[in-house]
């Protein structure tokens, strides 16, 4: 499995930006073809106090050329020129392999 790590930071106008990001962008980022997750976290602070970054979202595919096929299809380019519409000054995108780790609980 792989995914698509968006970091967003603290936009000028966090209202707008939300409005844009909740009724719009995600309700395309939805349509992607192979898409098997969407989150999205706000971020709340880190262990020095505040963040830079406002929020988070994570997209998962089955594999890497899944995510590929996603971002280049209409679907995906309509999402992209969507953000980039309202955020490209505050995007940071990075591609990940998901590494299945057993947890430790005490």
């Amino acid at each position: 499995m792989v995914k698509v790590v968006a970091l967003y930071k603290k936009p000028a106008d966090a209202k707008d930006f939300d409005d844009q990001y909740f009724n719009t962008h995600l309700p395309l980022a939805n349509k992607l073809p192979g898409l098997k997750r969407l989150e999205v976290a706000r971020v709340t602070g880190t262990p020095g106090g505040e963040s830079e970054y406002h929020l988070m979202a994570e997209l998962y595919f089955d594999s890497m050329e899944d995510m590929k096929n996603a971002m280049s299809s209409p679907e995906g380019k309509a999402s992209s020129k969507n953000l980039m519409s309202f955020a490209k000054d505050v995007t940071y995108v990075m591609f990940a392999d998901v590494e299945k780790v057993p947890a430790t609980v005490g």
